[in-house]
């Protein structure tokens, strides 16, 4: 086995071992955290081979290939949750939202076990740069599927946009981090700041109510 299987090893026998001494709601988080990782995983297998049978460089992947495995893996563990258990739109973004760290948490990992931490500064902003895409995307699905699971005739067109729409996001979002200087500054910064206006949204919103 490679590195990647045992950092997933590492990683996932605590979560797995808290989900049978865990119930309810904590069981569930922790389901979904682990559910988000595993999607990290098979991603990482999936874009290799289909990076290979296309005769692909890695570069070239990350920006056409990897961001549509990565988010049609990241929407599979919450269709299975909407279609099977039914739950409340609550639990469901809930759900949607917690796969996307689970991805975004094993994926830090395994781009720092690659490639070190000699550049810290870089290392953190690219860390919190792609966790804040992650969770963007899951943010995005959430909200889009909260609004449009109940119409019937709008589940399977407005899930395929809300997935071209991430799929673009993700693509844009490699494409910038792939580089240096200040477009990278740059790229690393926008998921950065569109979760902090979302925060700043969800306050205000609160201290209206």
């Amino acid at each position: 086995m490679n590195s990647i299987e045992n950092t997933y090893i590492c990683l996932a026998a605590p979560l797995l071992l808290a989900i049978f001494c865990l119930r309810r709601n904590g069981r569930r988080m922790l389901i979904f955290l682990l559910a988000g990782m595993t999607a990290c995983l098979l991603s990482a297998y999936i874009s290799t081979f289909l990076a290979g049978a296309a005769a692909v460089d890695m570069a070239t992947a990350s920006h056409e290939i990897a961001p549509a495995v990565e988010e049609i893996m990241k929407l599979l563990p919450l269709l299975f949750y909407l279609l099977v258990f039914e739950p409340d739109k609550k639990s469901a973004m809930t759900g949607a939202l917690l796969v996307a760290v689970g991805f975004a948490t094993f994926e830090n990992v395994c781009f720092l076990t690659a490639y070190g931490t000699s550049e810290l500064p870089r290392l953190l902003l690219r860390g919190f740069g792609s966790g804040a895409m992650h969770v963007v995307c899951g943010m995005i699905v959430a909200v889009g599927m909260f609004f449009l699971w109940d119409q019937v005739w709008l589940r399977i067109v407005g899930t395929f946009a809300l997935l071209c729409f991430v799929i673009t996001f993700h693509a844009v979002f490699n494409l910038f981090v792939g580089q240096t200087g200040a477009v990278f500054w740059a790229g690393s910064s926008i998921p950065l700041a569109m979760v902090a206006v979302y925060l700043l949204f969800l306050h205000s919103r609160v201290d209206l109510s």
